[in-house]
């Protein structure tokens, strides 16, 4: 796809990889237009009569699935759409998945028979949860508990999946691939949280639990059932040392390596959101 004029849809354009999406197609001189609840035109999964005005002239799309791939029922509504998207002329289909998530391959084959020009990419633990998402909290408050011991993730920054997606849905030659998109090397949670303590020049401690206890501190802290299901499910399933490899999706599509964690936490520390009023 070589023509600016053609229009390329974002989904969650608003949101953690979608809005940086957004922001590299427009370097890149593409029309674009954001999907979402929160703005630009309205997009809603669950609202299916939202879909038809979204993909209208549209011919290529980035699929991010809200909440997640692994809720019930995923496979069957992103085929739907991806059906729909191809009926409309958008042959062009990049969605996101779950690195290592089993319940997301459902919907990856759904789309891959849906007659589209597809690519999946696969991506590990976001690095940007720990500053745009549930962890940011507790990071702040100087105290990250999660059900999550020695096992090992590379995690990935949220500005390569967009860079990757950008490349991919502007360039020919990836269609029909599955990239698997992480970070240059392995950390645990544990190093993580070192890192971030280190890039903002605070202590914050780290500790592991059991599951069950984490879930039981969610309900009790007001959380929502589906969402403590589903963090409880990819701490017990994504997190059980099966990704526990780096990938070269990033150096595959960009022509250079992935970022690094360290280089994350360096820079989201200069930004101030990891430091508060009452942090030492």
């Amino acid at each position: 796809m070589t023509d600016n004029e053609e229009l390329t849809l974002v989904l969650g354009g608003t949101g953690k990889t979608g809005r940086r999406v957004v922001q590299q197609l427009t370097r890149r001189g593409v029309r674009v237009r954001i999907g979402s609840r929160a703005g630009g035109v309205p997009f809603d999964w669950e609202d299916r009569s939202t879909w038809a005005g979204a993909l209208d002239g549209v011919r290529a799309v980035y699929v991010s699935y809200y909440p997640d791939l692994a809720v019930p029922g995923a496979p069957e509504v992103v085929g739907a759409f991806a059906e729909l998207a191809v009926a409309s002329g958008a042959r062009r289909l990049v969605l996101l998945s779950g690195r290592g998530e089993e319940s997301a391959v459902a919907t990856e084959q759904s789309v891959a028979s849906s007659g589209a020009d597809w690519t999946v990419l696969r991506a590990s633990w976001f690095a940007q949860n720990f500053s745009e998402n549930y962890l940011l909290e507790p990071v702040l408050a100087g105290d990250v508990v999660l059900p999550a011991g020695d096992v090992l993730e590379p995690f990935v920054d949220a500005d390569d999946i967009a860079a990757v997606a950008a490349a991919v849905l502007t360039e020919d030659g990836h269609t029909g691939t599955v990239y698997e998109l992480t970070g240059p090397r392995l950390l645990t949670f544990a190093d993580a949280v070192a890192a971030i303590a280190d890039a903002s020049g605070r202590e914050i401690g780290y500790t592991s639990v059991p599951a069950d206890d984490y879930a039981a501190a969610l309900t009790a802290e007001g959380v929502p059932a589906d969402v403590t299901d589903l963090l409880t499910y990819l701490f017990t399933t994504v997190l059980d040392g099966r990704n526990a490899q780096v990938s070269d999706g990033v150096q595959r599509v960009l022509g250079r390596p992935a970022r690094d964690f360290a280089d994350y936490a360096h820079d989201t520390a200069a930004t101030g959101v990891w430091t508060s009023e009452d942090a030492a």
